[in-house]
């Protein structure tokens, strides 16, 4: 036996070229989910609009197959098919090899979204196939890879032509490899709203997008030459908007910067942040530079007219940002991301430019513009005075029960305080909440049942939100605080648990009351779903149980239909209307056991998407909600 704990030089394994990719595919993508998947239409999209920020690309097109591939296509230069220093092809070397491209140093690229030269290998690396022509020099060259593994034979150390053209471009065909993938269906919502953020971002651009599956051909073309300011507009479309939207764009430091924004009448703030076209959604130093820089304008504009008195303490930051949306883009020669997945700009020199130009610009808007100018800062006192009175009241909220959360009687705790190894679920209603206490694991799964629906935040001012018995209860559990503005204590090195599981009926009601809780974690504490701590459990619908053979827990009305179709012989079925139905050991097997239970992660890719969908599902209009949460409760991911 003791040669198999042998620890020698065989025992190092070295990944070579796109094998790295194969093993770790969330390093690269940051999941193999319908995110992950979505992600690599993004990676070449993105190398796309490169080519438009240099100047040579005015259209790009999109389309999802009939066989499940997706092909991008533009018409920039084309990526050059010369022969590299290295004695094969400067394609071949783009597609097989990490770090490889023309992001490195600004010859060919002054600003670009694809930052690592990792795109269109990493795409390569986790596709079954991808099939490449590049239109340059009067030629179509083509290449095509086997789960990025070249299968045509170069010619002379060059790719074959195989005809002649006028044209340029470049045309990338690619089918996802499903055995990295939990599902290889495109979600067509979600590439189409990227799409169309991109060509927000990209006023000259135009990007067609065209879905030949399922029998029928949609075809959209996004053309938006208002740019951002369209954007905004877009974002706000729903809402009671209180002027027109300011915009705003100059340069410093060799960085371009951008920005619209739009004041409307709610009790929350959107503002976000792009860099060379890519979202970042959990922000960093380009919006800290806007935020600062605008709050301080502000509170000066204040004290000139005489809204803050001598006496007067400043305004807040995030009084001052109630009821705004803004959309901050810039365009940076050397961006620096904490991550892979660009989620988060770290440059310090961005903060600098955009705090210049966003100090002259507003100041140049509003001296000219008193009236949009009032028109904001009476946001700001409405908000300041809402505040003054919830400090009283949160105070009490915070201090008294911080350390006495358990005994407020609904929180069944769980032993365990490691909160890596936590989670808590959120249960509907009593009876639910009985059963999952006893079935529960009590070394680290803990229970709070809530007493039915929570209040609607999409529509409530905070003194409301803050003052709902079923929410402070579960800001208490958290640990972490509350954010989005008033106070911003929120904390997540602070969270309890690494789980936060919403376990509500899977029927109509238990979807609105998933809803009404993820727009209260989107609200105020985004950073929960951003960083990937919010799930929603999928109970089954029915058990099957046959004459012979092994029950079956039955998940959707589709494991139904699969169920008749593969099944012979009788069968009884039970149909679950909620967890209360479900005995202690039913609900350990289904929805607690994390072995066999199905998970939901809650994620969020692009920020019109966010925007729209929290709109959407706490809106008043009933029908898009139904459909949305119909069509996406499938969307399901085994959490093992």
């Amino acid at each position: 036996m003791a040669g198999n704990n042998t620890y020698d030089a065989g025992s190092i394994a070295v990944l070579e070229g796109l094998e790295a990719v194969r093993k770790r595919p969330g390093m690269y993508i940051g999941s193999v989910s319908t995110k992950g998947l979505n992600h690599l239409i993004y990676e070449i999209v993105d190398n796309a609009v490169d080519e438009h920020l240099a100047g040579f690309c005015s259209e790009i097109q999109v389309t999802l197959e009939k066989d499940g591939s997706a092909t991008v296509s533009d018409n920039g230069r084309g990526v050059p098919v010369d022969m590299h220093q290295k004695g094969v092809s400067a394609a071949r070397l783009v597609y097989t090899t990490l770090h490889a491209g023309g992001k490195f140093d600004d010859s060919a690229y002054k600003t670009s979204g694809g930052l690592h030269g990792v795109g269109s290998s990493v795409v390569n690396a986790l596709s079954t196939y991808m099939d490449v022509k590049i239109s340059r020099d009067g030629f179509v060259h083509h290449d095509r890879y086997e789960r990025g593994i070249p299968v045509i034979e170069l010619e002379d150390g060059l790719l074959p032509k195989i005809g002649k053209t006028r044209k340029t471009g470049t045309t990338v065909n690619f089918l996802p490899d499903d055995t990295i993938f939990e599902k290889t269906k495109f979600k067509a919502e979600e590439v189409k709203s990227r799409l169309h953020e991109t060509a927000y971002l990209n006023p000259n651009l135009t990007i067609v997008f065209d879905d030949k599956r399922d029998g029928s051909v949609e075809h959209i073309v996004y053309h938006e030459p208002e740019g951002i300011i369209g954007f905004i507009q877009d974002l706000n479309r729903k809402k009671e908007v209180l002027h027109d939207p300011v915009y705003f764009k100059g340069e410093a430091d060799g960085i371009e910067v951008e920005v619209t924004l739009q004041y409307v009448n709610e009790f929350h703030e959107n503002v976000l942040g792009f860099c060379n076209n890519i979202y970042n959604a959990e922000g960093g130093t380009h919006l800290t530079g806007f935020k600062t820089t605008f709050t301080t304008v502000m509170n000066q504009y204040a004290r000139e007219i005489g809204i803050l008195k001598e006496k007067d303490a400043n305004f807040t930051g995030a009084d001052i940002r109630n009821g705004m949306t803004a959309i901050v883009s810039i365009k940076h020669p050397d961006p620096r991301f904490e991550g892979q997945t660009k989620t988060k700009l770290d440059n310090p020199d961005a903060a600098k430019a955009v705090s210049k130009v966003t100090g002259e610009e507003i100041v140049r808007f509003f001296d000219r513009n008193l009236d949009t100018l009032k028109t904001v800062l009476s946001s700001a006192e409405k908000a300041a005075k809402i505040r003054k009175t919830e400090e009283k009241a949160k105070t009490n909220l915070l201090t008294k029960q911080k350390y006495s959360f358990d005994s407020n009687g609904k929180l069944a705790n769980c032993e365990s305080r490691d909160p890596k190894k936590c989670e808590i679920f959120i249960v509907e209603g009593d009876s639910a909440g009985g059963s999952a206490k006893t079935a529960r694991n009590r070394n680290y799964q803990a229970i709070l049942p809530i007493r039915g629906k929570i209040l609607n935040v999409e529509k409530a001012s905070i003194d409301k939100v803050l003052a709902n018995a079923e929410i402070k209860t579960m800001i208490n559990a958290y640990g972490c605080g509350f954010s989005e503005g008033y106070g911003n204590d929120f904390d997540i090195t602070k969270l309890r648990y690494d789980k936060i599981i919403i376990m509500a009926d899977a029927d109509v009601d238990g979807a609105h009351i998933s809803t009404l809780l993820l727009t209260l974690f989107y609200r105020f504490m985004p950073e929960l779903i951003f960083e990937g701590h919010v799930y929603i459990a999928m109970p089954p619908l029915y058990k099957a149980m046959p004459k012979s053979g092994e029950e079956e827990y039955l998940y959707d009305d589709k494991a139904l239909e699969r169920y008749r179709k593969t099944h012979t012989g009788p069968f009884t079925l039970q149909r679950y209307k909620g967890l209360g139905e479900m005995d202690a050991e039913q609900l350990w097997e289904t929805t607690l056991d994390p072995e066999r239970r199905m998970l939901k992660r809650v994620e969020i890719e692009d920020a019109r998407m966010a925007s729209s969908v929290t709109e959407m599902l706490m809106g008043t209009e009933v029908p898009p909600r139904r459909n949305f949460i119909y069509e996406n409760a499938t969307e399901a991911e085994l959490d093992i």
